[in-house]
């Protein structure tokens, strides 16, 4: 299920034209389904009908161009005028082409993920989620089986008694009532897959699914494990404490719920056909329909058990042997979404992705909360622990304000201890940073003759995140035009399953960073994963470095990296794309020409 519910049939769309690889653009059927989801979710919330009568009327008429509205668009070209798309959707239809969705279209999703979830149930529309949610106060699927089950449903003109036994019917079992982050979820399946790998006779146990997609969010584990006929896996997995509700189970395949609500699909399937049951169940969808299309294309056919033409298998034991049939090189995992990654491999143009082994530093981190007056130390040494060469400290800039003393005096005194540990320790460098606030008119909360003492400044928006689109752009351009601003962090501000990302115009931000030459920040921490991976993908498009970071409270912390890393992947992300693969020679020498000091 998309993020979205399953309203959209593909809630992510190719990439921007500037890719170097990519020919492609949304098509108009995938922006009318965005604008028919934006019009669903404005109706829920009782926004204006004429608003949501306009995203309608637009959707249609997109629906009936005999040309490619986004192609049109990416080439430069001004479409003529459009029944039904005014300068404000023209712009929303931009803004997808060049990013794969709008801000609107995010913001909405996020603010209400159960309601959304509410309009992915068969016959429930807008305007009976609607109902559902003022007369009932239902806002998510275990609200809504409640109502059903206590029978207040059918007491709502409208529904009735059928309607009710319908929609009990579609919310038994259903699990997810938000998508988790992935760094809450792969620790769960790490620990399932050992369990399972320690059972005799089990050849392996993989992640497969979304989680092995590295998607920044997760809505059930999917695990494929490969083991001889004879081997009773099904009844030792079934046995795992952590179970709480038993919805399916077989021979070959079950399906269970853990304590915490997370649904589990287990596949068993026998190791010689590991490969193309890999390859199947890691997806995504999209990316499957594309490959079995292609092996039709040559008379073949593709599915769980091989590459078959004819009854002979040409093809199953490994990912490797599967795409080398078909004509392809292996493609990564966190590629598989069907965004040109098969166009790439076939022109031998797939990028050589970043390895969580590139990193040589950190440009975010803090001091833990009454850490002490080791806590300094404590971090370098966790930050050396985790391979890292380098780790920039940049403590929250209240700190200048609190306690005794001037300012400047209180940042001497942390230089003044950096400067200590880095001449005490070998094998990692701190650096001195500062986390500035971002002011709503985009001022910085420090003022430059402060920041000149710092190796980088952290710029990050911590209130007003409801601005209208034109203020919140204004307010990022302005702070990225200060001379000491290096890394813009978690730019759009959004925390998973409790805050939607900020409305803002991204390719104006990701214009003036490239002009200014500052970098946007991956942010690896789990309620963030901040930048998506389009925008992310955007962004390195138009050449601007992204900085990948843990913003680690802790030396804990630094073990969300690998997670940045995988969305970076996603984001096709190449080693000399991020910031923070760079020598602490490069680095400075980049930190010298942002700043103006070269």
């Amino acid at each position: 299920m998309s993020p979205s519910g399953l309203r959209l049939k593909k809630t992510v769309v190719d990439t921007p034209v500037q890719s170097h690889v990519l020919a492609r653009w949304p098509a108009n059927e995938t922006i009318a389904l965005i604008f028919d989801d934006i019009a669903e979710l404005l109706a829920v919330q009782g926004a204006n009908p004429f608003r949501i009568r306009a995203y309608h009327n637009a959707a249609r008429t997109l629906r009936g161009l005999t040309f490619e509205l986004a192609k049109l668009i990416a080439q430069g070209k001004q479409p003529a005028k459009l029944r039904g798309i005014g300068k404000d959707l023209l712009g929303k239809i931009q803004e997808i082409t060049t990013t794969g969705d709008c801000a609107l279209h995010q913001r909405l999703r996020e603010s209400m993920p159960g309601l959304v979830q509410l309009l992915a149930i068969p016959g429930l529309g807008a305007r009976r989620v609607q109902h559902l949610y003022q007369e009932l106060g239902i806002q998510t699927l275990a609200q809504l089986r409640e109502a059903a089950r206590n029978g207040r449903i059918r007491q709502l003109r409208g529904f009735g008694e059928q309607m009710e036994t319908h929609l009990l019917k579609a919310t038994q079992g259903a699990v997810g009532e938000q998508r988790l982050p992935l760094a809450r979820v792969m620790p769960l399946a790490r620990r399932l897959c050992e369990y399972l790998q320690q059972f005799p006779g089990v050849r392996s146990a993989t992640v497969a699914g979304s989680l092995r997609r590295m998607r920044d969010t997760i809505g059930d584990i999917d695990l494929l494990v490969t083991a001889p006929p004879a081997i009773e896996v099904m009844a030792h997995f079934l046995r795992y404490p952590a179970i709480k509700t038993v919805l399916q189970q077989g021979s070959t395949r079950a399906s269970v719920i853990l304590d915490d609500g997370l649904q589990v699909d287990l596949r068993l399937v026998d190791p010689a056909v590991e490969g193309a049951a890999l390859v199947y169940f890691t997806g995504s969808k999209a990316h499957n329909i594309t490959l079995r299309l292609r092996a039709k294309k040559q008379d073949l056919k593709l599915s769980e058990y091989g590459l078959f033409k004819g009854r002979e298998c040409l093809a199953s034991a490994s990912e490797a042997q599967v795409y080398q049939a078909l004509g392809l090189p292996w493609i990564a995992p966190e590629l598989r979404e069907d965004r040109g990654e098969i166009l790439a491999a076939q022109k031998g143009q797939l990028p050589c992705l970043i390895e969580p082994g590139d990193l040589k530093g950190d440009l975010h981190a803090h001091t833990p909360p009454g850490g002490g007056p080791r806590a300094l130390e404590d971090m370098a040494l966790a930050a050396r622990a985790a391979g890292l060469e380098y780790l920039a400290i940049t403590d929250d800039s209240a700190f200048l304000q609190s306690g005794q003393g001037p300012e400047l005096e209180r940042l001497e005194q942390q230089i003044e201890r950096i400067d200590a540990i880095n001449r005490r320790l070998s094998g990692i460098t701190l650096l001195k940073g500062l986390e500035v606030e971002i002011l709503e008119d985009g001022r910085l909360d420090v003022p430059d003759s402060l920041l000149a003492h710092l190796d980088l400044v952290v710029g990050v928006v911590r209130k007003h995140f409801a601005l209208p689109s034109p203020q919140q752009t204004r307010r990022l351009l302005r702070a990225m035009e200060h001379q000491y601003f290096t890394v813009l962090a978690h730019p759009l501000c959004r925390l998973i399953n409790e805050r939607g990302p900020l409305a803002l115009d991204f390719p104006a931000v990701v214009k003036a960073a490239a002009q200014r030459g500052c970098c946007l920040e991956l942010n690896a921490q789990p309620q963030r994963m901040d930048l998506f991976d389009l925008q992310c993908q955007y962004a390195r498009d138009h050449g601007v470095l992204i900085s990948i970071s843990a913003d680690a409270r802790s030396g804990e912390d630094f073990d969300y990296l690998p997670y940045g890393i995988g969305q970076a992947r996603r984001a096709w992300l190449e080693k000399s794309q991020v910031l923070n693969t760079r020598s602490l020679t490069q680095l400075g020498d980049y930190l010298r020409t942002v700043h103006g000091k070269a």
